[in-house]
């Protein structure tokens, strides 16, 4: 066997190796330049959202009046929460109502609002029912995952003096004033009858104050004696619709026992619930002066100031706070591997 062709073999054998290598590495370098030329930013860095910081700020909620009761009344509050920045994740609002007496936890609502993304705002509804007395301290969390990000709080106060929705009407008792002094709702004309005995005409004025006819009520007027608060007479007339703007007055004839003093008593009522009350003095015997019937104050329903606490975004939140390489294929990395593999290859040629 010629020992000087198997030694010229052993050279040709590593040179072709080399040169399989080589061009390997020159398809990977020239596919990879091929493929970002036609998929555009595929090799390229860019911001990946779900590494984005996010920001939610919990701005001022509107508290409204949801259903009430005759026991409970619901309060419903327009949350509204301003989102900046990447994806905020497993957002939940938590609304809590406190006694604001007692400091006891009346109820407490949550409501899942997912996931949130995108420069905008979001607007959600909670409600939350608690004992139609007192005021409420309304404590609103925002956690994003578990933590809690953002704060607020807001107070209601009077919350006895909102009306049942069983006894809502738009017709009332016409209040009078008149240079600084009251009128009375309920007027009355005596007249003797005989054997001690009075008869009053009474006549009171009802006012829609709403924007549809209403009607359908009852009202029931009474004389009350004074001293003894017995009834001497009741007499009960049905109100039919009154146009809205416009102004009824019924008129009731009561008979009671003459030289007496008596309140005059007018109660509306509508399916059997009161909506409305009215008292007027009737002086039969003027040498005993009616005392002032005891009245209650009444309290308005009132929604107080908010205050919250909430994060505060960066100046540039469209800035991405990371970046993440990305793409489907081969990368930048295997475009440097190759291009590293074809100059050892080519050290290793040239030795």
């Amino acid at each position: 066997m010629d020992t000087r062709h198997l030694q010229a073999a052993v050279p040709l054998v590593g040179v072709n190796r080399e040169r399989t290598l080589a061009a390997l590495a020159a398809v990977v370098v020239v596919g990879s330049v091929v493929f970002a030329v036609a998929v555009p930013g595929a090799l390229a860095e860019r911001s990946d959202e779900s590494v984005r910081e996010s920001y939610l700020a919990l701005q001022e909620p509107r508290v409204s009046t949801g259903v009430v009761g005759g026991e409970t009344a619901e309060l419903s509050l327009d949350i509204r929460l301003g989102h900046r920045g990447g994806t905020a994740r497993n957002v939940t609002i938590e609304v809590q109502a406190v006694d604001t007496d007692t400091g006891l936890v009346e109820t407490t609502e949550r409501k899942r609002l997912g996931n949130v993304s995108g420069n905008r705002e979001i607007a959600t509804r909670v409600n939350v029912s608690v004992e139609r007395q007192g005021g409420y301290r309304l404590d609103i969390r925002v956690y994003e995952d578990g933590d809690r990000i953002a704060t607020g709080r807001t107070t209601v106060r009077g919350v006895e003096s909102l009306v049942p929705d069983y006894a809502r009407t738009s017709i009332e008792f016409h209040r009078f004033e008149s240079g600084g002094a009251d009128l009375p709702v309920i007027s009355y004309s005596p007249s003797q009858t005989g054997n001690n005995r009075t008869t009053l005409e009474t006549q009171t004025w009802l006012t829609n104050r709403g924007d549809e006819p209403a009607g359908g009520l009852e009202l029931v007027v009474r004389a009350r004696q004074v001293e003894s608060n017995l009834i001497a007479d009741r007499e009960t007339v049905e109100i039919g619709d009154i146009g809205p703007g416009r102004t009824a007055t019924p008129t009731v004839e009561l008979e009671v026992p003459s030289n007496y003093n008596y309140y005059l008593d007018a109660i509306l009522y509508r399916d059997g619930v009161i909506v409305g009350t009215a008292t007027s003095p009737a002086m039969l015997d003027p040498s005993r002066p009616v005392p002032e019937n005891t009245t209650r104050e009444e309290v308005d329903f009132d929604a107080g100031e908010f205050t919250g606490e909430t994060p505060t975004p960066p100046r540039d939140a469209d800035t991405p706070a990371a970046t993440v390489s990305q793409g489907p294929g081969f990368g930048a990395v295997a475009a440097i591997v190759a291009l590293l593999a074809v100059g050892a290859l080519a050290a290793r040629r040239r030795t």
